[in-house]
C-alpha cells in the first residue's frame, strides 16, 4: 500500500524536531511530538515506523522518570520488531529495555537485554548502538561494585567513540570513567574526566548532561574536604535543574546538599534537605534514590542519638531493596541495621 509522500515527510520532520528537543533536554517536548508521530504511523499503517516511534516515545518517557510507562512502550516495540521480522529494531528495543530495567536498579534483567542486543548490533555493524549499550554496561559494573571492571570496557568505549567521531557520546563516556574513579576513591582522576567532559557537553549545548557533569565536580568537592565549594557549585546546579525540569536530577542535587550539610555536622539543614529529596524520590518511583537517602537519613538520626527513628529509616531501605531483588544494597542495608 502506498502511503502519501507528504504524510511521510511530516512523520519525518516531527520525529527530527522531537529528536532535536530531545538532545537539549526537553523531553516534555519530545514526548508530545514523538505521540504525534505514532498516531499518525498507525494511520499510515506503517509497522516500522510505528515501531522507530514506540521507542521515541519510550526513550522520553524514561527521561521524563517514567519507567513503567517506558517499559510498555519498549515491550510493544520488540512485539512489532518480532511480528515484521526487523531483527536491527529488535535489538534497539532490548537495549531501550535494558536501560530502564538498569534505572529501576533491576540490574541481572538489565544486562540480559543488552546480552540480547550487543550481538545483533555487531552483525549489523550498527557500531554507535553497540558503544552505547556497552556504555550502560559499564554504568552498571560501576553500581554493581565492580569499578575497575566498568574502567577497562569504559576506556575501550572512548577509543570507538573517538574513531566514529562521536563527540557527545565521548561526553557520556568520560563522565562514566569520571564516576568509576570516584568510586574508587580516586578523586583527582575522577575530576581531571569530568572537567574533561564540561566543554565537550558545553559546546554541543546540552544542558541536561552538563548539569550532570557540574553535580558530579560538585561531589569531588565535597569528597576532597571542601564542602562550602561544593555547596556554592551544588545551588548552581539545582537552579538549572529545576529550570530544565529535571525532577530526578533535582532530587539528586537535594540529597547531596543534604549531605553535605551533614559533613558540616549542620543536622537540621541536611535532614530538611533529604526529606525534599525523598519526597521526589516516591513521586518518580526511584527506588534507589529512595534507597540511598534513607540510609543518610537513617545515619543522620543514629548520629544525633534518635535510634528508633534510624531503624525505621533502615527498614523502610531494606524493604525497598527486597522488592527490586538488589543483592548488594541488601548487604549494605544490613550493615547498617547491624551498627545500630
Amino acid at each position: 500500500m502506498m502511503q502519501p509522500l507528504n504524510q511521510v515527510k511530516e512523520w519525518e520532520q516531527r520525529r527530527d524536531e522531537a529528536n532535536r528537543y530531545y538532545r537539549h533536554g526537553k523531553f516534555q517536548e519530545s514526548l508530545d511530538l514523538a505521540t504525534k508521530n505514532l498516531q499518525l504511523a498507525r494511520a499510515i499503517r506503517d509497522r516500522v515506523r510505528e515501531g522507530h516511534t514506540l521507542n521515541d516515545i519510550g526513550l522520553a518517557h524514561l527521561s521524563c522518570w517514567q519507567p513503567q510507562r517506558a517499559l510498555e512502550r519498549f515491550h510493544q516495540a520488540l512485539s512489532v520488531a518480532i511480528e515484521i521480522g526487523n531483527t536491527p529494531a529488535q535489538a534497539t528495543a532490548f537495549s531501550n529495555l535494558g536501560s530502564t530495567y538498569s534505572r529501576l536498579g533491576r540490574f541481572s534483567q538489565a544486562l540480559e537485554c543488552f546480552d540480547k542486543a550487543l550481538p545483533i548490533f555487531r552483525r549489523s555493524q550498527d557500531t554507535q548502538s553497540e558503544v552505547s549499550t556497552l556504555n550502560d554496561v559499564a554504568l552498571i559494573y560501576t553500581r554493581l561494585g565492580e569499578p575497575k571492571r566498568a574502567l577497562l570496557l569504559q576506556h575501550q568505549i572512548l577509543r570507538m567513540r573517538r574513531l566514529l567521531g562521536d563527540f557527545a557520546g565521548e561526553a557520556i563516556t568520560l563522565n562514566g570513567i569520571g564516576f568509576a574513579y570516584n568510586i574508587l576513591g580516586k578523586f583527582e582522576q575522577a575530576l581531571e574526566f569530568f572537567q574533561a567532559a564540561l566543554p565537550i557537553q558545553r559546546a554541543v549545548k546540552n544542558v541536561f548532561a552538563e548539569a550532570t557533569t557540574l553535580n558530579n565536580i560538585a561531589s569531588i568537592y565535597s569528597d576532597l574536604g571542601k564542602p562550602k565549594q561544593a555547596l556554592l557549585l551544588y545551588n548552581q546546579v539545582l537552579l538549572t535543574r529545576q529550570a530544565i525540569g529535571d525532577r530526578s536530577g533535582v532530587a539528586t542535587t537535594l540529597h547531596n546538599i543534604g549531605f553535605t550539610y551533614s559533613t558540616l555536622a549542620q543536622h537540621r539543614q541536611a535532614m530538611k534537605f533529604y526529606k525534599q529529596a525523598l519526597l521526589i524520590y516516591q513521586q518518580l518511583g526511584d527506588s534507589l534514590g529512595e534507597i540511598s537517602t534513607l540510609l543518610n537519613m537513617g545515619t543522620l538520626y543514629a548520629t544525633t542519638r534518635r535510634r528508633k527513628m534510624a531503624r525505621s529509616c533502615y527498614q523502610n531501605a531494606q524493604e525497598l531493596a527486597e522488592q527490586i531483588e538488589h543483592q548488594p544494597l541488601l548487604k549494605k542495608v544490613q550493615q547498617f541495621i547491624d551498627s545500630l
